[in-house]
This record gives structure tokens, C-alpha cells and sequence, in this order.
């Protein structure tokens, strides 16, 4: 009788204390598995980072909205150009990075503010800037309809540079109709970048220095429909968009080559097309390319096990 009068005690201590501590209920209540987005809102980046929140970019108005992981809320933190917001990417110093699409431009936002600290127009002529990486020294940017590199010196302490480089991309790569140069990721050396073509379904090593491309060995597989690329340990996840199909690939440590270890599926993926990670879980966006966008149009997050 004592041990059970102990433990009702103890359930009633633990029901008070998530009461009373603010935060503390949401975070032992399971976050959710999917989520929604705003209505029309057409996302396709997702970026992770500076606490439990998750940034989607809108290929419709360029619209940055931020979600709270553990309930699923959230809004809109900054408006968009009128513009795409493609590939994201968060650094340590509360910094968002955009890939502008058919903008042909790049953006750099304050995440406290959602100010724009920083805008680049990357190319005049028709583009498609579709992703961007982050290394310790650098942003780069992809292009699916042109062959090259934007990058983005980043100066001692994260200070942007006035203007981009052009890198042009030589090599085994060949662009052909239809989109090209997609997500990017750094190897796992951490030496060379790399990037998908969605067109082609093949994988490419990139020397960022030269812009020098070598095919990375899949051993016949192929990526097509690659989208969003995301790299962890010797871990290459490729999202494969209209597939709906995250390809999940082990990478020599030079990333010269790989092989498909498993495909991941799940019946929520509705055109899927870039990934994150947080905990133990990769969160993903669907795009739903192949239903027509209107304004009333539903969409979502939705996260799985790998």
C-alpha cells in the first residue's frame, strides 16, 4: 500500500513540474513526425540549426519560414524578394544562406531579425541557382543551368566578401537539357565538394579550387532525380525527388566512390526534395512537383528513422 501511495506521489510531482516549468511538457511530449507548412507556400530548402528549428525556403514569394521541431509550429521570419528561396544552409553566427533560383542571386539573412544582411547578384544571365554548402572557409553555390561555382570567401571571423566568384566547372561533367548541377555536399576528407546532377543521375567530385570534376564511382547505380544532398560521417544521403526515394550511400573517405547501401521510402514522401538532420531523425520537405500549385495548396514536413 505505501509503494503504491509513493509512487501516485511521484507521477503527481512529475504531472506538476512539466506544469509549472515552461518548455519542460512540450519537450518530454514526442515531437512530431509531420508537420504542416503554410498554405501555397511551394517550400524546397530546409536547413537546421540554432536550436531545435528547422528554416524552409519558398520557391513562390522566397519567404523564410521557421518551425519549432518539438511542436511543429511556427511562422514566417522573413519576406521574400518575389523570388525563389532554393537551397539553405544555417552557420554558427546566426546566419542563413539562399539560393535564389531563377533570381540568379544569393542572399545572406540575419536569423534574429530576419533582415537580409547581405544580397549577391551571382549572374545576369537566365540561371537557376538551386544549392548551397558551407565549408569553414566558404560558401558555394550551384547552378543547373550553367556550368559553374558561385563561392563566397568568407574572411576571418565569417565576414562576407563585396562580391562572388565564379568558378567554372571542367571535366567529366556535361550539362544537357533539364536541370543539371543540383544539391552539393563536402566529401567526407572534407577535401573536395560534391555535387548531383539530377538529369544524369550521376555524382561528381569537384576540386574547389579549379573546378575540376571526376565522376565518383556508384558502381553503376544511378541518382536520378537527385535533389538534396546531405553528408554525415562517411554517409551521403541523396534525396530523389519525383523517386520519392532517399538514396543512402557509403562514401570512400576521399569520396571517390561509393555504394548504394539502402533506399529509404515512406508513404508521406509527395516529392520530397532536400533533407536535414536533427537527433536521430531526417526531416524533409515535399515539394509536391506534380501537383499544380494554387494558393489554398497543402503542404508538409515529414521526418524519419534512417
Amino acid at each position: 500500500m505505501r509503494s503504491a501511495i509513493l509512487k501516485t506521489a511521484i507521477s503527481a510531482l512529475i504531472v506538476l513540474l512539466l506544469g509549472s516549468v515552461p518548455g519542460l511538457a512540450a519537450q518530454a511530449t514526442a515531437k512530431p513526425d509531420t508537420f504542416a507548412l503554410p498554405n501555397g507556400f511551394q517550400p524546397e530548402g530546409i536547413a537546421i540549426g540554432g536550436g531545435p528549428h528547422a528554416y524552409f525556403g519558398s520557391r513562390a514569394t522566397g519567404d523564410i519560414y521557421r518551425a519549432d521541431l518539438r511542436t511543429g509550429e511556427g511562422s514566417v521570419i522573413s519576406k521574400g524578394p518575389g523570388t525563389p528561396s532554393l537551397g539553405l544552409k544555417t552557420d554558427g553566427r546566426g546566419r542563413l544562406f539562399v539560393a535564389g533560383g531563377t533570381g540568379g542571386d544569393a542572399r545572406v539573412i540575419d536569423l534574429r531579425t530576419g533582415e537580409v544582411v547581405k544580397s549577391y547578384k551571382l549572374t545576369t544571365d537566365p540561371a537557376f541557382v538551386n544549392d548551397v554548402i558551407l565549408t569553414r572557409d566558404a560558401a558555394y553555390f550551384t547552378d543547373s543551368r550553367n556550368p559553374v561555382l558561385y563561392k563566397l570567401a568568407l574572411a576571418r571571423g565569417g565576414v562576407l566578401p563585396d562580391e562572388a566568384v565564379k568558378i567554372p566547372l571542367s571535366g567529366a561533367i556535361q550539362y544537357t537539357t533539364g536541370n543539371n548541377a543540383n544539391g552539393i555536399a563536402p566529401s567526407p576528407d572534407r577535401k573536395s565538394l560534391l555535387i548531383v546532377q539530377s538529369n544524369t543521375g550521376k555524382l561528381f567530385e569537384v576540386d574547389p579550387s579549379t573546378g575540376v570534376t571526376t565522376e565518383v564511382d556508384l558502381g553503376g547505380e544511378s541518382l536520378a532525380n537527385g535533389d538534396g544532398l546531405l553528408l554525415s560521417g562517411r554517409t551521403l544521403y541523396a534525396v530523389l525527388n519525383r523517386l520519392n526515394t532517399v538514396a543512402v550511400i557509403g562514401l570512400a573517405a576521399d569520396g571517390s566512390s561509393g555504394k548504394i547501401v539502402k533506399r529509404l521510402t515512406d508513404p508521406r514522401f509527395d516529392v520530397p526534395t532536400t533533407v536535414a538532420k536533427y537527433g536521430t531523425r531526417l526531416y524533409l520537405p515535399n515539394a509536391r512537383f506534380t501537383t499544380t500549385p494554387t494558393p489554398d495548396t497543402t503542404y508538409n514536413v515529414v521526418a524519419i528513422k534512417p
